[in-house]
């Protein structure tokens, strides 16, 4: 296995911008409802809430499928570049760690800065879902670990499958 061709600094500097538009399209979802990620909130929260109304659950498949798109095509399109850029055939291994080194990144960012400082010590009030302030779940810091690992393997699974398609393509 031959990582002489993994580009480091192109892992950083994608997976920061990946990492500012992921965040920021989080964020603006948040913004706009924070209910349509209800699932994703601890479950004393979810408890105390109603369920979501008809118009929430379609924006939330429309906003969670735009999402999806974008943790897809990130990580994607900067091995893509990686592989165009290369004058030589890269190996499977560099395109996958280049490729879970960009998701990592985001997966970190979402962990550390979206989940423990903004949702769990900041807690901008537009995250905060009516009616809910001040309940323990908000203060759930493993929760968003535990998150942070599922992502991790998700992260990893999805590198296979983007490293096999780009060193394929």
């Amino acid at each position: 296995m031959s990582l002489s061709s993994l580009n480091l600094s192109k892992i950083l500097i994608d997976g920061t911008i990946f990492s500012f538009i992921a965040s920021g399209y989080l964020l603006a979802v948040l913004w706009l409802n924070p209910r349509l990620f209800l699932q994703d909130y601890p479950k004393d929260v979810q408890e105390k809430v109603p369920p979501k109304s008809p118009t929430e659950n379609r924006l939330a498949t429309y906003f969670g499928s735009g999402f999806l798109l974008i943790l897809i095509l990130g990580p994607f399109l900067s091995t893509l570049s990686l592989k165009i850029s290369s004058s030589t055939v890269l190996p499977f291994e560099v395109l996958f760690i280049h490729t879970f080194g960009v998701a990592s990144l985001f997966n970190l960012v979402d962990w550390i800065i979206l989940d423990w400082l903004l949702f769990c010590t900041i807690q901008p009030k537009f995250m905060i879902i009516p009616g809910t302030d001040n309940m323990a779940g908000y203060k759930d810091y493993f929760m968003h670990f535990r998150g942070f690992i599922i992502g991790s393997l998700i992260s990893a699974l999805g590198a296979i499958i983007i490293a096999a398609v780009v060193y394929f393509i």
